[in-house]
């Protein structure tokens, strides 16, 4: 392709970091201690996927027509869910982990109840940042599902990818499955393909969608790049359950094993190491396919995906 796609990342990461700093909360009295903790969480680094995917959809759909301003509230909120989920995950009730992307976790630094109200308020801050940009953006042609207005289309997909339908939902069946022993196989299967589904690849699909639906995309059009998101999301929990066994601590800039530790069921543990790596390839490349089906096949974003199957961290 002739595309490097790693510094391209770089790139699109740092234009989004842009984008997050002119949204972080300013202190406020009482409140300080928790912005503090929101905004050390936010501004943690890592490689913006969903909003840049958010934003590639987006000027892909849009063909540069449309200002990016439309999109820019949706991308910020979209990063602030993801931090929220990443600050409660790492919390003693939940995996209880003390390093993210190379640094003390929230908890770790401000305590786990300061950190819970971190996420909480993230949450809150992504849907107050969102409702904002859609009651204040241009406006935009009709969409033709069954919501006409692409603003509210777009809310209701945030809400609902990142809630008990999406992603919060794959995390209770994620909890829910730990240390199961009397779980039969098959239906173990079928948990984790719900986890994986909902718990990654909900804000995936939810990335991908509503840069569409801003970008001018039609219903059908918008039905392709979520099942695109879909297979990219299951693609990426997969290699990231290879790399909690295959990595270093040093390289993943995260604690390796934690997996086996927490008794959690993965692809690699019910189906193998060889299976897994194939089931990796073989959900990025139909994703790819519905990308050249829909005329994208040599844009960043098919880079993209492609990139994430051999991701080392």
């Amino acid at each position: 392709m002739g595309m490097d796609v790693e510094k391209l990342l770089l790139e699109k990461a740092c234009h989004v970091e842009e984008i997050l700093k002119r949204n972080l909360p300013a202190g406020d009295g009482y409140a300080d201690e928790v912005i503090e903790a929101m905004n050390y969480s936010l501004m943690a680094g890592g490689k913006r996927l969903r909003p840049v995917m958010m934003l590639e959809a987006f000027n892909l759909f849009s063909g540069g027509s449309v200002d990016e301003a439309v999109v820019e509230p949706f991308a910020t909120a979209i990063e602030m869910i993801h931090t929220y989920s990443l600050v409660h995950d790492d919390l003693p009730a939940m995996d209880n982990d003390e390093y993210r992307r190379g640094r003390k976790t929230t908890h770790a630094v401000y305590g786990a109840g300061m950190a819970t109200l971190a996420g909480d308020g993230l949450l809150n801050l992504a849907f107050e940042t969102a409702i904002k940009g859609a009651a204040t953006g241009k406006e935009l042609a009709a969409y033709d599902g069954e919501c006409a207005n692409r603003y509210l289309e777009s809310l209701g997909i945030l809400g609902k990818k990142a809630g008990i339908r999406g992603m919060v939902g794959g995390q209770c069946a994620d909890i829910m499955a730990e240390n199961a022993t009397d779980i039969p196989e098959d239906k173990m299967k079928d948990i984790l393909h719900y986890i994986d589904e909902n718990k990654t690849g909900a804000l995936i699909e939810c990335s991908l969608m509503i840069g569409a639906v801003l970008g001018g995309a039609g219903k059908r059009e918008v039905e392709l790049i979520e099942k695109a998101g879909s297979n990219v999301g299951i693609a990426f929990q997969i290699q990231d359950d290879i790399l909690d066994i295959i990595s270093t601590q040093e390289e993943l800039g995260k604690p390796i094993g934690s997996d086996e530790k927490n008794g959690k069921s993965t692809y690699v543990s019910l189906y193998g190491m060889d299976n897994a790596k194939s089931k990796v390839k073989e959900l990025s490349e139909e994703a790819e396919g519905i990308l050249k089906d829909l005329g994208f096949e040599n844009s960043f974003l098919s880079g993209l995906f492609e990139y994430l199957i051999y991701r080392k961290k």
